[in-house]
């Protein structure tokens, strides 16, 4: 099956968890979540519809990852990144700043 060049998808929210979303094609809408993840999902709260293109920048996934599983799957779930993803920039700076210092006192 060959994904899409672009597609309408409407996103929405969980009710129940933060930072968790599911992107869908917009003819489908909601019922396109089958009730299994509604279970854990919760109601689920339109965002905004979108006109997706591989070439779309989006924050956490590639746009194809996206448009492919919407085509295989129906959906693409997104959650929440782990605690250390979100802290990762600040961890990098620290080891920066670490390698940083250690090489000026080594002068």
């Amino acid at each position: 099956m060959s994904t899409p060049e672009r597609r309408i998808v409407s996103v929405f929210k969980s009710s129940r968890r933060d930072e968790t979303y599911v992107y869908v094609d917009k003819k489908a809408g909601a019922d396109a979540i089958p009730e299994a993840l509604r279970a854990h999902f919760g109601e689920p709260v339109h965002v905004m519809d979108l006109l997706l293109t591989p070439d779309r920048k989006l924050a956490r996934v590639s746009a194809t990852e996206v448009l492919e599983a919407i085509e295989d799957k129906g959906l693409y779930l997104q959650m929440p990144p782990p605690p250390e993803e979100e802290c990762r920039p600040v961890i990098e700076a620290a080891e920066r700043y670490k390698a940083f210092s250690r090489s000026a006192h080594e002068d």
